[in-house]
């Protein structure tokens, strides 16, 4: 006995790899970023000067706005393959608490030019002399830490695989919203075409009302069922549904069409257009 894939299955995994592979192509060809970091650290200017603690507490958090004023920006702009306002947006500060420590961060396209950033920014903030007289500011490494930053390789991963499975589970709901797609649009139009007026049921198999639905339909039409499966592979589903309707006795038949789920119905058509006169098609199951 043959397994079928559902359709739906099928379509939500061919989806969910697409997407997925979109993600990963997006996030692992974009341009290749670099981050240059050093650490600045406020140190007493003297010993007998202003006071030390007071001074660096009140005066530490202006670094944040001092790494992006224009003059500073300006002295490392030239090296970081930015203009002074683009290279804004790619200058990070973080102060460590009750440590007198800030951290600069500089990303850019290449390590040579994070680093070179960082380090002319880091010269500039100094030369600035923000904690004077009380302080002034030092840097700990005599070269800045350059990291990659772009692209992250488990990054990109973990949202290939978020996006996969989201897309792989819309497309199963509009799939479980819409049945085949196109609902019982193209049977209607097959039946249409095959000189069928008059309404039919159109009922999916996987419904688990589907059969006593059937049954019913076939009493009331008081003649012999036949179930009509329009496709070869369809012959299993025709003979499951056939074993538990009615055997009604009389002339003629009560036909039920077991169809594929989707938008092309030609072969449906085919069927019922052959129907003998005394044959009456009571529904059309969507398999």
């Amino acid at each position: 006995m043959r397994y079928r894939v559902p359709r739906t299955a099928v379509l939500s995994v061919a989806v969910a790899l697409v997407a997925g592979a979109l993600v990963l192509l997006v996030g692992l060809t974009r341009g290749a970023e670099y981050q240059g970091r050093v650490s600045l650290l406020a140190t007493p200017a003297a010993a007998d000067g202003a006071p030390y603690g007071e001074v660096v507490s009140l005066a530490l958090p202006a670094l944040v706005e001092l790494a992006r004023s224009p003059s500073v920006l300006q002295a490392a702009a030239p090296v970081s393959g930015y203009a002074p306002d683009e290279l804004a947006g790619h200058v990070s500060v973080e102060l460590v608490p009750a440590s007198g420590l800030a951290r600069l961060s500089v990303r850019a396209a290449t390590p040579e030019r994070a680093a070179a950033a960082a380090t002319a920014l880091g010269k500039a903030m100094i030369d600035a002399d923000l904690l004077a007289p009380a302080a002034k500011l030092r840097t700990l490494d005599p070269r800045p830490d350059v990291v990659t930053v772009a692209p992250d390789a488990a990054l990109v991963l973990g949202l290939a695989l978020v996006g996969a499975v989201a897309a792989g589970l819309a497309t199963a709901a509009a799939r479980r919203l819409t049945p085949g797609g196109a609902g019982p649009g193209p049977v209607r139009r097959a039946l249409a075409a095959a000189g069928v007026r008059r309404p039919v049921a159109v009922l999916r198999e996987d419904d688990p009302a589907a059969a006593d639905r059937l049954a019913v339909l076939c009493r009331a039409a008081g003649r012999p069922v036949r179930v009509l499966p329009v496709a070869p592979e369809l012959a299993e589903t025709a003979a499951k549904l056939a074993a538990g309707l009615p055997d009604e006795p009389g002339d003629g038949a009560s036909v039920v069409a077991v169809t594929p789920a989707g938008r092309q119905q030609a072969e449906l058509t085919a069927a019922v257009g052959v129907l003998p006169a005394d044959a009456v098609l009571v529904a059309v199951v969507l398999a």
